[in-house]
């Protein structure tokens, strides 16, 4: 299977750019849902957080409650280091299995952090959705109800925008231009990942 890599800081617009590629047909694995499916209740991967961090990280309805664990790890890096070696080999191994399994010419994952966690060997091409830093916080203030000082220490937590950008094969201007040209774009995309990916099944 031809993976291509999506990837983008936050606010940057990727869930909505991969949801276009999916209604184009392609088989979309996102990375945030896979790591919401590996701490569902039963899990032992939230049998481990509980044990870890003690049962108020848990909601009323026995779900992890995801804004108190981002709380308790955010300033403790040997507590973010803990969660990230239970959960990365869970998250990754579910990643690889679902690009096998799909059935489009080439399929698209999407990982936030694919930079920051060196997953880039993950993909065949990796693809960087392109926002300046403002466009960034702004965003993300207007969608999560957060202030700009909460969003700025979130960018700071992330790859720079240099970093992404020296990781990308392909850059995606997620800023300027209407929806009408952005869509152009990813239709010029999708266009050439469907050769490449043709190309790799024809050297199979």
């Amino acid at each position: 299977m031809y993976v291509v890599a999506i990837t983008g800081g936050i606010g940057s617009g990727k869930t909505t750019i991969a949801n276009q590629f999916a209604a184009l047909g392609i088989e979309v694995v996102d990375a945030d849902v896979i790591a919401r499916e590996v701490v569902e209740p039963g899990s032992p991967a939230l049998a481990a957080i509980v044990s870890h961090f003690g049962s108020d990280i848990l909601n009323a309805q026995g779900e992890l409650d995801r804004r108190a664990l981002r709380d308790r790890i955010f300033n403790h890096q040997e507590e973010k280091l803990w969660l990230n070696a239970l959960l990365h080999p869970l998250i990754r191994q579910e990643m690889l299995r679902q690009c096998a399994a799909a059935s489009s010419p080439y399929c698209l994952l999407v990982v936030p952090l694919l930079v920051e966690n060196r997953l880039t060997g993950l993909a065949d091409r990796v693809l960087v959705i392109d926002v300046d830093e403002e466009t960034q916080i702004e965003r993300t203030c207007r969608r999560d109800g957060v202030s700009r000082a909460q969003a700025e220490a979130i960018l700071a937590s992330q790859a720079s925008r240099a970093e992404r950008l020296a990781a990308a094969d392909d850059v995606l201007d997620n800023q300027s231009g209407t929806s009408e040209t952005i869509q152009a774009r990813i239709l010029a995309l999708h266009e050439t990942y469907l050769v490449f990916a043709s190309q790799q099944a024809r050297q199979l």
